[in-house]
């Protein structure tokens, strides 16, 4: 993302103009994922609210690097985040609640079933499968971002997109989602931290709005107006994850008994 003071509008690396041609890829890419995900569904037995979560999510996110939400964010700051919202809070969400693990788990064969059982388990995905470190590298990247002169690096626009999105589903997963996931926490923990991340988000947009510890070279409108829209839209993204967390938590109490199946907790 790239600021001209206070006079341009230039702030997020494409010199003021959306270049879709590099959209198509990416485009292409989530409809694979839409149409892979469709047939695995009508393969089994499969809820149909899952899927429709899931491919909203997929939507959102399509959505969000193409057409006007792409052009505004390649020329306004509030733009931008608005891209930051539907990318990393709001698409995650869709994707995680569609539940995409367990039906890899359902329809794989079972021998690739049980290699990604496996992955499930490995130390690796123990650590990054925690809520203290989703936090960090969800919201602690927020606060990379904007508090340091990171934002203004020209050509890490799209990879500031990835890591977004891929720190917005794991956080998501870890919180509230439906896949088996290692070790997770009680629920009260999980809240603790949810309750965490609102705060971290507050604060940023707070500081954000008022222009206190941000590195963000862009027109002062522009900044308050991408300060309000962290504010209310992450408290709206944050809110439907403590919903889907509540609406998940008697389930998860009550299924005691460790499945016989290839991952523990594995459930739709």
């Amino acid at each position: 993302m790239r600021g001209r003071g206070t006079g341009g509008a230039d702030v997020t690396g494409h010199g003021g103009h959306a270049d879709h041609t590099g959209a198509v890829a990416p485009v292409l890419l989530l409809l694979a994922v839409a149409v892979a995900y469709l047939i695995a569904a009508r393969a089994t037995t499969w809820k149909g609210w899952r899927s429709a979560l899931f491919v909203t999510g997929l939507a959102l996110v399509a959505a969000a690097v193409t057409g006007p939400v792409a052009a505004r964010a390649a020329a306004d700051f509030r733009g931008h985040m608005v891209q930051h919202l539907l990318i990393g809070m709001l698409a995650p969400l869709g994707l995680v609640m569609g539940a995409p693990i367990t039906l890899l788990l359902r329809t794989l064969p079972r021998v690739w079933a049980r290699r990604l059982g496996a992955l499930l388990r490995h130390r690796a995905v123990h650590a990054v499968a925690n809520p203290v470190t989703a936090l960090a590298l969800s919201v602690g990247g927020l606060f990379v971002l904007y508090c340091t002169p990171l934002a203004a690096h020209e050509g890490l626009h799209g990879w500031v997109n990835v890591h977004f999105l891929l720190s917005g589903c794991l956080f998501a997963w870890v919180i509230a989602g439906p896949d088996p996931a290692p070790r997770r926490p009680p629920v009260v923990t999980r809240l603790v931290v949810l309750g965490v991340a609102i705060a971290g988000h507050s604060v940023l947009s707070q500081l954000m709005y008022a222009g206190i510890g941000v590195d963000l070279p862009v027109p002062e409108e522009q900044r308050r107006g991408a300060a309000e829209i962290m504010y209310y839209g992450g408290d709206l993204a944050e809110l439907l994850l403590a919903l889907a967390l509540v609406a998940g938590w008697r389930p998860r109490r009550t299924e005691r008994r460790p499945a016989r199946g290839i991952v523990a907790g594995h459930h739709a």
